[in-house]
């Protein structure tokens, strides 16, 4: 579950017992004393409006050891323009795991958000631990390995939920086998945001307020709940509905995707006559299953059902979207070579962030081993969720990862100060309103839901509800939290 340069309009992401001998690590180490030095971004952090600066600040490798190896995590400063109303910093993440934050300040500047947030806050964005130029690490993807991302491939049967296994077993054996300096397992939402409570003392700052996207959402909740009295005003946007991403939660895509399909369906049928891909939504959806099936047992160039199934689901990210999914669709009805080369060249992820992506989800929690678990998953959720749930449903190579999780999942803390805004799409494929709720849940009276009657991925300044706009913005500038769970129509 992962929005990757979120901010250019392109998107694209089980309690456990600890062994004995396994000490969980601090909340926070030893504070740094010296503030960071700001110079010039490195060339590859590109902005389009803002002038941003960016310094390191120091971490512990591993937080048992604080006085052990250091890391350094690079962070990125949109300066207040208006002192007299900072109210102090407004740390950003853009979500993932495994996305760069560096240029995200820029990235929500250039889509507007409001002059009243960027005067109250110096805006900080980063590439979090592993990321880019924070630490990264390294699996050693390279693009010949076929298909590689956060989301599993579609299994037609069970047979392919073993030959999937096979290829999952090996991902696990090749990242074990990169992990050269041993930061692989170092990489996890807790640690992040015990980094978060170091930046923030090194800003000088008692308390931070905090934006975060899909995984994001995650990582805020982790922050909220470990450092609750140095949380300020906490925004948690298209969650995940934890603090991490579990097999339930990856599950949870299928739902997303055929609460959000109904939205592009009836796109698609009021423009049958330019698309000619149903007339109704019932015809657009026995399209879909129509064209997908064609391409399981006739793949076009090496592109089959499993990459369509993907494409199309990333075309349900937002709006925007949809003519080009659209397009895709016809050409692939009509049998245009062209669409297997549009297929084939959908940009995959980068070896850093799969890699990322791959550490912290698997670190987190420790996932089922056995491969009839998830077989027999798939099988329930083709029916449950026929658009995508048997991809969703798969096995990952979380099943065979080398490193056994350091410490339970960071618990939501429904016990702080009531400072969680949570929002959420209605129609959200990859984060389901349903992940809103549960985060909603846990905070307790700490939190407030607003609940947008929106389609796509991400609510505040990268939507288009004004009602959400408003109250988030009123919340992070005036600190107004709505007085209970609210509606955005």
């Amino acid at each position: 579950m992962r929005r990757r340069d979120v901010g250019r309009g392109a998107a694209l992401a089980v309690v456990l017992g600890l062994a004995g001998s396994v000490v969980a690590a601090p909340a926070v180490a030893d504070e740094p004393a010296a503030g960071p030095a700001w110079g010039a971004c490195p060339k590859d952090v590109v902005t389009k409006v803002a002038a941003l600066r960016c310094a390191t600040v120091p971490v512990p490798l591993d937080y048992r050891e604080p006085e052990g190896g250091q890391i350094e995590i690079m962070v990125s400063r949109l300066a207040s323009k208006n002192p007299g109303k900072r109210r102090g910093v407004l740390m950003l993440n853009p979500g993932g795991p495994g996305g760069s934050g560096l240029s995200f300040p820029d990235d929500l500047a250039w889509f507007g958000i409001p002059a009243s947030v960027l005067d109250s806050y110096d805006v900080i964005g980063m590439d979090t631990r592993g990321i880019g130029h924070s630490a990264p690490v390294s699996c050693g993807f390279t693009a010949e390995q076929g298909h590689l991302g956060n989301i599993p491939p579609y299994a037609v049967d069970e047979a392919a939920v073993t030959e999937q296994a096979k290829n999952a077993k090996a991902v696990a054996e090749q990242c074990a086998a990169n992990d050269k300096d041993g930061r692989l397992r170092h990489v996890s939402t807790a640690n992040m945001a015990r980094d978060l409570d170091r930046i923030r003392a090194a800003l000088g700052e008692e308390k931070m307020s905090f934006l975060g996207y899909s995984y994001g959402s995650a990582l805020g909740a982790a922050y909220a709940s470990m450092f609750p009295e140095r949380s300020d005003r906490i925004v948690l946007d298209s969650n995940i509905g934890d603090t991490h991403l579990d097999q339930d939660g990856i599950r949870r895509y299928a739902l997303g995707a055929e609460e959000t399909f109904p939205d592009f369906a009836r796109w698609a049928a009021a423009r049958h006559e330019s698309y000619g891909l149903g007339r109704t939504p019932e015809q657009v959806r026995k399209t879909y299953f129509t064209l997908a099936e064609r391409l399981d047992t006739t793949p076009v160039n090496g592109v089959d059902g499993r990459v369509f199934r993907l494409a199309t689901f990333a075309g349900l990210y937002g709006k925007t979207k949809y003519g080009l999914t659209a397009q895709l669709w016809q050409s692939v009805r009509d049998g245009d070579p062209a669409a297997a080369e549009q297929l084939a060249a959908t940009p995959a992820p980068t070896d850093n962030s799969w890699s990322v992506f791959l550490a912290v989800t698997c670190n987190d929690v420790e996932w089922p081993s056995d491969v009839r678990t998830y077989q027999r998953a798939v099988a329930e959720d083709r029916e449950r969720y026929p658009l995508y749930g048997a991809a969703s449903a798969n096995i990952t190579p979380c099943a065979f990862w080398p490193h056994e999780p350091a410490e339970p999942p960071v618990a939501v803390d429904d016990k702080g100060p009531a400072n969680v805004l949570v929002l959420q799409n209605r129609r959200d494929p990859v984060t389901p309103h349903r992940g809103g709720e549960l985060l909603d849940e846990k905070f307790g009276d700490r939190s407030r839901l607003v609940s947008v009657d929106g389609s796509g991925h991400g609510v505040y300044v990268l939507g288009d509800n004004a009602c959400a706009l408003s109250t988030t913005t009123s919340f992070l500038v005036d600190g107004t939290l709505p007085k209970r769970d609210m509606p955005c129509t």
